[in-house]
């Protein structure tokens, strides 16, 4: 019986409208009466989770900027990893061949230097914005993560080229079809849910897990259940083929899953039931 779960937000338990549908919502709160531990484990900055968490109005723990923060229920800072300063400086200030946007993240929000049309629409339920900023007159210290955002195709050939240059000195994922991110070395969900469990007392085995990307792919491998998304990136189903694919976000399918976790575990779930 898990005695945690942790979800991935944007295609996974939220809508694609980027809000929580009402049968989630109602599945969270289940989950929670059963003393089951809640924890969003997202791409999202902190600022913009805090708000969220508060309008869900539920005890969650908080793992943000994939896996650079924790942050516990009273919003307490558990653990922090920021890229290495020389890292940060060569991503900012090398001239990729790409015309992808530059997105810089710190504590202090969400930096990029060009307006981005719809860029603020999957924040609607937080509010939360980017800052326009000359990005080459910013600090290259204390910066948790960059991402560039692009159609896939650009991106694809991006990464080869930011793994030229950064070799193992940083982690880079795709957190979305169109999102590219470059993080501290070993820093991603999986670490930062194990570190979590050893603060609770917990193991990944007593945690299920549930994601659609691949930033999540750690995180779904280590827990004790994980599960993936039906509209989930083809590369984290090819990447992990023995774990379960449940239904659509569009469809609330986390909810769904739940509600069979909570009324009929000893019966098969389908997603099409």
């Amino acid at each position: 019986m898990a005695r945690l779960a942790a979800f991935d937000m944007d295609g996974t338990l939220l809508l694609p409208s980027h809000r929580l549908g009402n049968e989630t919502l109602a599945s969270l709160h289940a989950l929670h009466q059963r003393s089951v531990t809640l924890a969003f484990a997202t791409g999202r900055h902190l600022m913009d989770m805090q708000r969220v968490r508060e309008q869900i109005t539920l005890p969650a723990w908080l793992i943000t900027g994939n896996g650079t923060r924790i942050h516990d229920l009273e919003g307490n800072q558990l653990y922090g990893c920021d890229l290495s300063p020389s890292v940060a400086e060569e991503v900012i200030h090398t001239h990729w061949q790409t015309p992808a946007s530059i997105h810089v993240f710190n504590d202090e929000g969400w930096f990029t230097d060009k307006p981005l049309l719809g860029a603020l629409e999957a924040h609607a339920m937080s509010g939360f914005h980017y800052q326009l900023r000359d990005l080459r007159q910013m600090s290259a210290h204390e910066v948790t993560k960059i991402c560039f955002i692009a159609p896939h195709e650009m991106l694809q050939a991006l990464k080869s080229e930011l793994q030229a240059a950064l070799g193992e000195r940083a982690n880079i994922c795709f957190s979305a079809w169109d999102c590219l991110e470059v993080l501290p070395v070993d820093c991603h969900k999986g670490a930062a849910l194990g570190r979590l469990c050893q603060h609770l007392s917990l193991s990944l085995a007593d945690c299920m897990a549930f994601g659609d990307a691949m930033n999540d792919r750690e995180m779904l491998e280590r827990v004790g259940s994980g599960f993936i998304m039906g509209n989930a990136m083809h590369q984290l189903k090819a990447s992990l083929p023995h774990l379960p694919i449940i239904g659509h976000c569009e469809t609330q399918a986390v909810s769904h899953y739940l509600n069979h976790w909570m009324t009929t575990p000893h019966l098969d779930y389908s997603p099409e039931c």
